[in-house]
């Protein structure tokens, strides 16, 4: 399973499911990310925490440990 933690720097990728129960995957689904969104990476910080992507036109940082329940094509 390929989540999108493990995106790189630079790359597209689209949400194939969501992980996660209750208040996370709702908290993930209300910043827009849902199944089939494509998103792209922006920027990862110096220690991997956060990422930085754009999600349906706006930018949003996201925790990794929120990136790893994002499962991505």
């Amino acid at each position: 399973m390929k989540t999108l933690k493990s995106v790189k720097c630079g790359e597209s990728t689209t949400v194939v499911k969501l992980h996660g129960q209750g208040p996370i995957k709702r908290r993930i689904m209300d910043m827009g990310i849902t199944k089939g969104v494509n998103i792209f990476v922006r920027k990862v910080a110096p220690l991997g925490d956060p990422i930085e992507i754009t999600v349906l036109g706006y930018e949003l940082s996201i925790r990794k440990r929120d990136a790893e329940l994002i499962e991505v094509i």
